[in-house]
């Protein structure tokens, strides 16, 4: 009977793993250390890794292994599962085996095994060597990963499903379609966990099974073998529609189902500071779903998603020490069934801060000194974010001297007022010196929490291009002056005449 929002419901007592997403932004080991200590103390019960190339595969997988930075190494999966059980964590490995194989059949060595060429995420469902891959891969994860009794083996988005050539011929013989092929290359994988690993539990993303009907998915053979993860990361979800899809796969026979939340990464592709209230809404939304299921539906727990990435090859969003507010106070919601005040008390309790939004950048120091590890890095990101979206800086084009005197026409034809070319250059100049400051800051920083790599890209993608207009039209404010036969100097020494 569903329950009123205090009431303790399956989401309060169920599992709550936080997903951590390694497929960019690793951290240093010792401070994924830190991380886990910090996880079991905000009330997670478990870990949803997901190692992508940060695994350190063997063999003729070795070529999996990230070349941007190196892999954990054994000693570093094994300290990492020691660390969680000592706190009462458990660890379940995700490993994409459908779609998001991007980290995979990016290499040439396994181009043949993707669906269409210019697609890198899709693995052709039709390949016998793709299986035999993917079973290998799941292996030798598994096999480092002995108390693990839960496996979740992806298979979202699975994009292009369906436009090979081998699946448009198989597609053409009466009864087959899209739905059976996917349901036909998962049931593959799954026999063949359950052949090696009889008692392992299974999880998959259930967002390829929305369109299925119940008879399509019971008569799949996919029932008994998989428990679906139902992921919406939105604040405003829609509870009835989530329920009405639980209860569809309930009736297949899925009785044992899992929800997917989020506390970072899933606002934009780009977003760099995370919005605790925005990833709270989503949470509470999630109680309502869970206190409007009917008895048949065993809710297991929910997997609070954490992204670093979108997909294997786009920017790095949210690093770990922005969202660890929301973090805090989307498991304090699951806790205590709404965001209640005592609720806010304990995450800034907890995390050594005064406040629950990470970007409130005034109140985030006004605690006690046991701040939680990524303060600083966090704070500095949070003022240096400020400054890279102020609208002097995006919009420094609009300003005044820039329109009046150095607009495209002027660029073009590289003449300027060296007047007013002093004013811009000034201008400018002072903007990317503040700027220059606070990302040594971040750099110094971040160095501490991640690799050297990880700090190159982050700054790369997130700072560099909007510093680059600027920089361009110092550059051609330089050239117009020198074709002009002036410098600013002589500019400067003319005006004061």
């Amino acid at each position: 009977m569903p329950g009123s929002a205090m009431d303790p419901c399956p989401l309060s007592r169920g599992k709550k793993l936080v997903h951590l997403d390694l497929k960019g932004a690793p951290p240093k080991i010792s401070y994924l250390h830190e991380l886990i200590h910090l996880f079991a103390d905000l009330g997670a019960t478990g870990i949803l890794v997901e190692y992508e190339d940060m695994f350190p595969y063997e063999g003729e997988l070795k070529i999996l292994q990230s070349n941007a930075h190196p892999p954990y190494s054994r000693e570093d999966i094994i300290s990492i599962q020691e660390i969680a059980h000592s706190r009462g964590l458990e660890i379940i490995p995700l490993v994409q085996t459908f779609g998001h194989f991007e980290f995979v059949l990016k290499h040439s060595t396994f181009r043949k095994l993707r669906e269409v060429n210019h697609c890198l995420g899709t693995l052709n469902p039709h390949s016998k060597e793709g299986v035999t891959l993917v079973l290998k891969m799941l292996h030798q994860v598994m096999e480092l990963h002995p108390k693990s009794t839960t496996l979740h083996i992806g298979a979202d988005e699975v994009y292009m499903l369906g436009e090979g050539e081998e699946s448009k011929k198989w597609l053409s013989i009466p009864g087959h379609n899209i739905n059976k092929l996917f349901l036909r290359h998962i049931t593959t994988v799954a026999n063949g966990i359950r052949e090696t690993y009889p008692s392992l539990s299974v999880i998959m993303w259930d967002d390829m099974l929305r369109s299925m009907t119940s008879d399509t998915i019971k008569d799949s053979g996919l029932v008994g073998l998989v428990q679906p993860m139902l992921w919406d990361y939105s604040p405003v979800l829609d509870v009835e529609n989530n329920i009405m899809l639980m209860e569809k796969y309930k009736s297949a026979g899925l009785l044992q189902q899992w929800v997917a939340s989020s506390f970072k990464g899933s606002t934009t592709v780009h977003t760099c500071v995370t919005s605790t209230q925005r990833h709270v809404d989503n949470h509470l939304q999630w109680l309502k779903v869970a206190s409007g299921l009917s008895s048949g539906v065993e809710l297991q727990g929910i997997a609070l998603t954490g992204w670093q990435r979108y997909d294997h090859l786009s920017v790095l969003c949210e690093l770990m020490p922005l969202g660890l507010h929301s973090l805090a106070s989307c498991l304090q919601c699951l806790l205590h069934g709404s965001f209640t005040e005592e609720a806010q008390k304990k995450v800034m309790e907890a995390l050594g801060t005064g406040t629950t939004e990470v970007g409130d950048i005034e109140r985030l120091s006004q605690a006690n000194t046991r701040a939680y590890p990524g303060l600083t890095l966090a704070e500095i990101i949070v003022q240096l974010t400020a400054m890279l979206e102020s609208e002097e800086l995006r919009h420094f084009e609009n300003n005044l001297y820039v329109r009046g005197w150095f607009s495209p026409y002027h660029r073009q034809r590289q003449i300027i007022n060296p007047l007013f070319a002093e004013q811009i250059q000034k201008q400018a100049k002072m903007f990317l010196e503040a700027v220059d400051f606070k990302v040594h800051e971040v750099q110094q920083e971040m160095c501490l929490l991640y690799p050297e790599s990880t700090v190159e890209e982050w700054i790369a993608q997130h700072v560099t291009p909007v510093l680059k207009p600027l920089q361009d039209l110092l550059k051609d404010i330089h050239t117009a002056l020198e074709d002009m036969g002036l410098f600013i100097s002589d500019s400067a020494s003319q005006s004061g005449n």
